[in-house]
């Protein structure tokens, strides 16, 4: 998600500059983005929660707020069907949003192959997108699918290679439960935890 945030940010910069292209993969992947990371927040501050145990549940921790508040980006931004919804939307007025969206994704082509399966399977749904009804009772997972092959894409060119993989094999493969903390066996966890330690900010 911090990745992608960044990616954002630089192409909201160079649309403001008049970037074209960079314009549509702001589109597209602003309202992708924003509904996955609103989705994915109260999940996660609740993990961080469990991880502290009794330290985290205290209101001194700070944490319990962060937990109460995790659900509004949500509120604010409009609940998951209307991000959802959006687009849809989007990807039906401005269908070049879409050819931006896979040739930013496409820039991670050959680098993984759970993500170059992920990628190919995407364009196959949305090929099969006749039925406007049917898309809107989907679109809660297309955009999450859309979410997760940006990340993926992002990762494998720019992120540690540890946790390309580990986002790869769990997000993309499908080798995971519905939990956090629930990867492969095979996954270089020791790389990923000692990026946390002191020594890593060197």
């Amino acid at each position: 998600a911090t990745l992608a945030a960044l990616r954002l940010a630089g192409a909201v910069d160079r649309a403001a500059r008049g970037d074209a292209e960079e314009e549509q993969v702001r589109r597209l992947g602003l309202a992708v983005t924003k509904y996955w990371v609103c989705k994915r927040a109260p999940a996660h501050a609740a993990e961080a929660l469990e991880c502290l145990g009794g330290n985290g549940y205290v209101e001194d921790s700070g944490l319990p707020r962060l937990y109460r508040e995790s659900p509004l980006p949500s509120i604010w931004e409009g609940s998951g069907n209307v991000a959802a919804l959006d687009v849809l939307r989007a990807m039906a007025r401005q269908p070049q949003a879409v050819e931006a969206y896979f040739a930013e994704v496409d820039r991670g082509a050959g680098a993984d192959r759970r993500l170059d399966a992920a990628v190919a399977g995407l364009r196959k749904e949305l090929a099969g997108l006749g039925d406007p009804d049917a898309a809107a009772y989907g679109a809660r997972r297309l955009v999450e699918r859309l979410a997760l092959v940006f990340q993926g894409s992002l990762l494998v060119r720019h992120g540690n290679p540890a946790v390309a993989d580990a986002f790869c094999a769990s997000r993309l493969d499908g080798d995971r439960g519905l939990a956090f903390g629930t990867l492969p066996a095979g996954v270089d966890t020791a790389s990923i935890i000692g990026r946390s330690g002191p020594e890593a900010a060197v």
